[in-house]
């Protein structure tokens, strides 16, 4: 196991030690009643049916979001094929119908940048593959898969016809990462745009960077050495760079000029992303440790950083409000607020950092489902395999939902009552095994508060990987319940 995997796990099993009884406790008094405390006609009265016919799918949730300029979407699990193409559509209808213009992933800047540029036109890359062949790590399947791509195809179709004038009233639309994982990628372009415009200014960023960049390619091998002297390395020097980055630029409030410059072609604020990665991802990486909870804080409070940097520097070159659809999980996309990861290890998420700064302008939608299969590893860095879900547990908010309607729904959760109802909820990231001890992957949270709208598929399937890393293949009976249902016999 690599530095690395070892965080990870023993990060993952600290908190699964500590909450063992209580959940077994939990699991108990489901069992026990589980109709007490679940007001059924106070969420079914609030849910609304999906329409099969795609046409109309949506356009209960295009009402209900109304002028929101942000709107974040989530996924309970890192690998579901429905989430991922109801994510899709919904955003496709955004960008066409109420002038959205940002896509920002849960990705590393990096290489989505080389799928940005496919879809505006400016990469020499023939097809959406091509272009997602930049991820390059694992977990190669959360965004190297064939949702993806078709979504990817479809931006650069929506492009194509903007810029010919074939909707003289919509904007193009751009895709952004905003994670903070690859910071040897993100030092690299930074010191490339300053090399083209300014040498002794890249000589600069290099001898900042230095005592980082001794611990490459393995950002966690310099985590580990910066907890082990209780110090950072290099971190207020590489703060420097990203002071001298945001100072050396255009003018703040430049915008896109006559001869049609466009809002996201912007390389200076580029390289102050990647800067930010760079500062970010190495308090990041010391963090985890350090203190390990901590180090979420600091990746979501990076994701929100970016996010603002990316509105704002959209909406200064380019003289409009600018609107954003984010895509990430559920654990980051929900209000911290409303759950244990505030009450008991006192963190925040990028979703309480956006309803903090914009308020109702922001709307968060979550999804979940109750069985089916999905994508996932066996181990941290282990490659994807097509595995069984298991049914939720009962009295959880899979298990719950399922009760209101077999058929996909959407509940309006800012009218469900009663809003404070506290219970348990299922959140997979790139690890499950059917197999695995499930207390692993619930956490206590006020549902009905985490989200403004919930999307919930009863079953769900396996999201398929554009590279076979193993044998992948879906359960030879995925249209029946896993054997292990129901839950206890």
């Amino acid at each position: 196991m690599s530095v690395g995997q070892s965080a990870e796990h023993h990060g993952c099993e600290r908190k699964s030690i500590q909450r063992d009884e209580e959940l077994e406790r939990f699991q108990h008094e489901r069992r026990r009643d589980q109709s007490q405390e679940v007001d059924m006609s106070g969420i079914r009265s609030h849910a609304f049916a999906l329409s099969e016919k795609s046409e109309g799918r949506y356009d209960e949730l295009l009402h209900q979001i109304g002028d929101a300029e942000i709107v974040l979407i989530g996924e309970s699990t890192h690998g579901t094929r429905e989430m991922a193409e109801e994510r899709c559509k919904i955003t496709e209808r955004l960008i066409e119908e109420k002038g959205f213009s940002l896509v920002v992933l849960e990705a590393d800047l990096v290489d989505m940048d080389r799928v940005d540029r496919y879809v505006r036109g400016a990469s020499r890359d023939d097809s959406a593959a091509a272009a997602l062949s930049g991820f390059k790590q694992y977990p190669l399947w959360m965004w190297r898969n064939t949702v993806m791509e078709e979504f990817v195809e479809w931006a650069r179709r929506h492009n194509e016809t903007i810029f010919s004038g074939g909707k003289p009233s919509g904007h193009e639309v751009s895709l952004h990462g905003f994670d903070l994982h690859h910071l040897y990628q993100s030092m690299e372009c930074v010191i490339e745009y300053l090399q083209k415009k300014d040498p002794k200014a890249a000589e600069r960023a290099k001898q900042r960077y230095a005592a980082i960049a001794q611990f490459a390619p393995d950002p966690h091998e310099y985590g580990f050495a910066a907890a082990a002297r209780a110090q950072p390395i290099g971190e207020p020097d590489v703060t420097c760079e990203l002071t001298e980055l945001r100072q050396m630029g255009p003018a703040a409030a430049s915008r896109a000029d006559a001869r049609g410059a466009r809002c996201q072609d912007d390389e200076h604020h580029f390289a102050i992303l990647n800067g930010l990665a760079v500062r970010n991802g190495a308090a990041y990486y010391r963090k985890v440790y350090e203190a390990y909870e901590a180090a979420w804080s600091v990746r979501d409070r990076h994701m929100f950083e970016t996010l603002v940097e990316l509105k704002e520097n959209c909406e200064r070159r380019c003289g409009r409000p600018c609107k954003v659809v984010v895509w990430a999980h559920n654990c980051h996309v929900s209000d911290a607020r409303a759950t244990e990861i505030a009450w008991d290890w006192h963190q925040i998420n990028l979703g309480q950092l956006v309803k903090e700064k914009y308020g109702d302008k922001a709307l968060i939608i979550g999804f979940s489902t109750h069985y089916g299969s999905l994508t996932a590893a066996p181990d941290w860095g282990a490659p994807g395999q097509c595995v069984r879900l298991k049914p939720s547990v009962p009295g959880t908010l899979g298990s719950v939902l399922n009760q209101v309607s077999p058929a996909p729904f959407l509940l309006d959760c800012t009218r469900v009552e009663p809003r404070e109802l506290c219970i348990w909820k299922r959140s997979i990231g790139l690890v499950y095994r059917e197999d695995g001890d499930e207390r692993e992957n619930y956490y206590r949270a006020n549902v009905f508060q985490m989200f403004d709208k919930i999307i919930f598929i009863p079953k769900t399937s396996a999201v398929e990987p554009l590279d076979k890393e193993s044998v992948w293949k879906r359960p030879e009976k995925e249209d029946e319940m896993p054997m292990t249902y129901p839950p206890g016999i």
